[in-house]
């Protein structure tokens, strides 16, 4: 009998198209840096007590840059393709925003209390929070990231900017201006921008903290969503297609 209702089940199931190639891509490309960015940054962070030489701390910063300017890239393109994607890529499917979206949460929230969630197509209402608290903090550590790859290794695109600044524009010492010395500076000039830099940092290292707790967030609401729903949310990164019964009233996002 078992048997007989999980195959009537599965002649139900019907798969829907909803990640496009792209968003896939942005997806997975963003995990891989965003992992490369956590290791080379913790490592920045301890390395006084992991015994890093100050020119091995110059090359984890290099190291950390590139992998910033892949991250940069990538979340720049996913930007870009909000504007272009498919619905379910697109703004309007993804920001918390719009005259219906509070009743569709407070919906949403009494479908999890009740035990019968509405199923969305693309993000639910809650997953539109996440995502949008995502979107945030990445596009907060691509800005901070990018100005500290000037300050700390004069690379672009504010590293000329940075360097003339601590040289005031000294040809000798931008011709031999190197990061993590202080040889060819101005020191006044090199004072204020550490200055500069300060509130920056703090930013981005407090920004990295909060990534880490939304992303834990996010991984435990895709488990919980995908075992309560059976959706197949976490297999649709990779197929693009989201799985439900034909019969489904509740998928609002069609």
């Amino acid at each position: 009998m078992a048997r007989e209702t999980e195959s009537m089940i599965a002649d139900k199931l019907v798969a829907y198209p909803v990640w496009d190639r792209t968003t896939r891509w942005f997806h997975w490309i963003n995990l891989l840096c965003v992992l490369c960015l956590t290791v080379l940054g913790l490592a920045i962070l301890n390395a006084k007590s992991l015994g890093v030489s100050a020119d091995g701390k110059i090359l984890l910063k290099t190291l950390h840059s590139y992998a910033g300017y892949a991250f940069a890239v990538n979340l720049f393109w996913r930007v870009v393709w909000s504007f272009l994607g498919n619905k379910y890529a697109r703004w309007s499917a993804i920001l918390p925003l719009g005259a219906g979206y509070t009743g569709e949460l407070r919906q949403y929230i009494r479908g999890i209390i009740g035990g019968n969630t509405p199923k969305y197509r693309g993000h639910n209402p809650l997953g539109r929070l996440m995502v949008s608290l995502l979107f945030v903090v990445l596009l907060t550590q691509a800005a901070t990231g990018l100005v500290l790859a000037g300050t700390d290794l004069y690379q672009p695109p504010f590293g000329g900017a940075i360097a003339d600044w601590v040289t005031k524009g000294d040809p000798d010492k931008l011709a031999n201006l190197k990061p993590g010395s202080k040889d060819y500076v101005d020191a006044a000039a090199y004072d204020e921008m550490r200055s500069f830099r300060k509130p920056i940092i703090s930013t981005h290292l407090y920004a990295f903290y909060l990534l880490m707790v939304a992303v834990l967030l996010h991984i435990t609401g895709v488990v919980v969503t995908e075992v309560r729903e059976k959706n197949a949310l976490i297999s649709a990164m990779f197929s693009g297609e989201k799985v439900f019964t034909d019969t489904s009233e509740n998928d609002t996002t069609t």
